[in-house]
C-alpha cells in the first residue's frame, strides 16, 4: 500500500474492494489567530445575555456580533477544535488565553 499526505490530506492509491476514504489530519493544539476586534466583540458577546445585549453595548447590529462568532467558529473548525455552544467557545477562549475564568 502506498500512502501519499498533501496539505494535510491522507490518500490511499491502493486498489480495494471498497475506496479508502479520505481524511482531514489536523493537530488539535493549534490556537486560531483572532483579531482584536473579534476578541472583543467574543468578550462581551459572554458578557450578555444575548446578541443583541453585545451589539448594544458595542454599538453595533446584532448581525454583526453574529458574522464575528460565525467568523471565529469556523476559525476554531478549522484548527480542528469546534465550539458549537456558546459554553465551548468560552471553554475554547479561557483555553487559548483570550480570557481568564478570573475575570469572569
Amino acid at each position: 500500500m502506498h500512502t501519499e499526505a498533501s496539505d494535510s490530506i491522507v490518500y490511499s492509491d491502493e486498489k480495494a474492494s471498497r475506496p479508502a476514504p479520505l481524511r482531514l489530519v489536523r493537530e488539535t493544539n493549534e490556537k486560531p489567530q483572532l483579531s482584536s476586534r473579534e476578541i472583543e466583540v467574543l468578550l462581551a458577546w459572554f458578557d450578555a445575555d444575548s446578541k443583541d445585549a453585545a451589539a448594544a453595548r458595542l454599538y453595533i447590529s446584532a448581525a454583526t456580533v453574529s458574522t464575528h462568532v460565525t467568523r471565529i467558529r469556523a476559525k476554531y473548525a478549522a484548527c480542528g477544535r469546534p465550539a458549537k455552544t456558546k459554553s465551548s467557545l468560552f471553554a475554547r477562549a479561557v483555553q487559548d488565553g483570550y480570557t481568564r475564568l478570573e475575570d469572569w
